[in-house]
């Protein structure tokens, strides 16, 4: 049986079927449907007695470069299990069936691109780079060692997240800003739309005239803001919107 939404769905379909370009933020939401545990819920075992504030920021990585890394493993270890789910998917679809999509992300699983989505922006980096901490660029190598070095400079090598105090890559933001003044349909998925700057982004697309559209499972605090909210998970959603298109 297909799943019944609320009158606004069909007209959500209705906005995507004569959009130009549509822009679509991610959030935690999503990637827990493929069973990535959200940032705070992800603290388990030996790792429970931690807080992840105060794990993920560049100080603690300065005190304790291994800690963080046997942390950020055990992390890579977890998200590796998962895969993209039907909402992944449908939006890697989606980018096929409009004439642009931009796409969002405040995730940092690369569960995206394993659906076949391009040009993804990552507003917090990606889990399984390894940039240099201290000049930022993203390192390729094979090092084994606990706290592998960048083989330029010699500084040790950190995850290619943006932790806690540190700023989002200003193309990242650039890019996202840009794309959101542009579309006409902004569609969030499995957030909540409250951490800036992320959050800003749907405010910059409902003053530039576009049709903005929440997809979660549970109403969020600003889903009164929203054209149309739609009380679904993603990976139930979405595939239903990309039918509506192809029919």
């Amino acid at each position: 049986m297909k799943p019944r939404f609320e009158p606004g769905f069909s007209d959500l379909a209705a906005a995507l079927r004569t959009a130009q370009h549509v822009c679509v933020l991610t959030g935690a939401g999503i990637s827990a449907e493929s069973g990535v545990p959200t940032f705070r819920d992800a603290q388990q075992g030996l790792w429970a007695k931690y807080d992840p504030h105060q794990l993920a920021t560049p100080e603690a990585f300065e005190e304790d470069p291994e800690l963080l890394w046997r942390w950020y493993r055990w992390r890579r270890d977890l998200v590796a299990k998962a895969d993209p789910n039907p909402g992944h998917l449908a939006l890697a679809k989606l980018a096929e069936l409009v004439p642009r999509l931009t796409l969002v992300t405040q995730n940092v699983d690369g569960l995206h691109q394993r659906a076949g989505s391009h040009g993804v922006i990552e507003f917090h980096g990606n889990l399984f780079d390894d940039r240099c901490h201290a000049e930022g660029c993203v390192i390729v190598h094979d090092q084994r060692a606990e706290v592998p070095v960048c083989p330029n400079c010699g500084a040790h090598l950190r995850p290619g997240v943006v932790w806690f105090g540190e700023a989002i890559a200003e193309t990242a933001l650039n890019e996202s800003f840009a794309a959101a003044a542009d579309c006409s349909v902004f569609l969030s998925v499995g957030t909540s739309s409250l951490v800036y700057p992320a959050a800003g982004l749907v405010d910059i697309a409902r003053e530039n005239g576009a049709i903005v559209a929440e997809i979660n499972p549970n109403p969020t605090l600003n889903s009164g803001n929203y054209d149309f909210a739609i009380a679904a998970n993603a990976g139930v959603a979405l595939p239903e919107l990309v039918e509506s298109l192809l029919n």
